[in-house]
């Protein structure tokens, strides 16, 4: 019979009844986990980190301090996501708009989003994708591809450790 390792919740952390947490899962000081959220096993939900309902994240996901998930938001396993990263999911917001929706956005397995990026919703980041630092991602990231800036673009392909393997935009790895 396998071990569990129950979640640990800081003493200043929100965790709302109908919210799921997977075994080792920690969530730091200060954050708030909605209702209807659904996070992994061995996840790291750092300090200020806001995790909307709706919002399901995969296993093994490092999310550090004070990044804004919303619902809409599906984060797959072994993503990082740097300090202060936003994640919309409104592409017309309003403080009143009757005809709302959320537009989903999907952040495939082991892509890393550095630290201050906003990722507009209704975007997929592809696999093994880097977001570079304070970049504004406002359309799909390729598989392997890094991008940096405002708007992002393409810098460069990476492997999956991160080391760049090629800056020729029509030859992707593999």
């Amino acid at each position: 019979m396998a071990e569990q390792n129950p979640p640990f919740i800081h003493e200043t952390a929100l965790v709302e009844d109908g919210a799921a947490l997977g075994d080792g899962t920690k969530v730091w000081m200060n954050a708030q986990v909605r209702s209807g959220a659904n996070v992994g096993e061995g996840c790291n939900i750092g300090k200020n980190v806001f995790v909307d309902a709706g919002v399901s994240i995969g296993s093994r996901v490092k999310i550090q301090n004070n990044v804004s998930v919303y619902s809409g938001v599906t984060i797959e396993d072994e993503v990082f996501v740097g300090p202060s990263a936003v994640f919309t999911n409104d592409l017309y917001p309003r403080a009143t708009n009757e005809d709302w929706q959320i537009t989903p956005t999907l952040v495939r397995h082991g892509s890393s989003i550095g630290a201050n990026a906003t990722i507009v919703c209704g975007n997929t980041i592809g696999r093994f994708a880097m977001i570079g630092s304070g970049s504004v991602v406002t359309r799909d990231v390729r598989d392997h591809e890094l991008v940096i800036g405002n708007p992002a673009r393409f810098h460069a392909w990476v492997d999956e450790a991160g080391r760049i393997v090629s800056r020729d935009e029509g030859q992707p790895p593999g």
